[in-house]
């Protein structure tokens, strides 16, 4: 019988890998590196999806930083507030209809479904964009400007 390895850093309690990770030593201790994680993950949030009763929270929350949602735009998408996703999320009570929605959300953005693929897309857009800054920059007497994330700079 192979050694199973605990993969707990997607997020998930529940995964254990027969393969595919190759353990090394770092000057950190133990490292280890996955074949494939995004691979990886598409197949556990498939199971997820396809998986009888509802997804608790780790899942829910793994479903939504697939795709690439924050609290806010998963919020918009399901027509709460962002308490709500928060709560669901650290508490594990995802009411049915939001739970389903999720699933939706992800099978129709992970095989591009036009429609759900663009607006998953459109509310990551949005939500970039409200946290977007403009850097202006004085040199001499003119002005330029930049526009960045705001997780691009250090707070000042």
């Amino acid at each position: 019988m192979n050694k199973l390895y605990h993969y707990t850093m997607c997020g998930l309690d529940n995964v254990w890998l027969e393969n595919g990770y190759t353990e090394h030593k770092t000057p950190y201790g133990r490292g280890v590196s996955i074949v494939d994680a995004d691979g990886l993950h598409n197949l556990l949030a498939r199971s997820l999806v396809n998986k009888p009763g509802r997804l608790t929270g780790k899942e829910f929350r793994f479903i939504r930083t697939l795709l690439a949602m924050s609290q806010a735009g998963m919020a918009k998408a399901q027509g709460v507030a962002e308490q709500s996703v928060s709560l669901w999320e650290r508490h594990g009570k995802v009411p049915k209809a939001n739970d389903m929605l999720a699933r939706l959300l992800y099978l129709g953005a992970s095989s591009n479904t036009a429609p759900i693929a663009s607006f998953v897309d459109r509310i990551n857009a949005v939500e970039r964009i409200v946290h977007q800054r403009i850097v202006a920059k004085a040199d001499g007497e003119s002005w330029s400007s930049e526009v960045q994330d705001s997780d691009e700079l250090s707070p000042a």
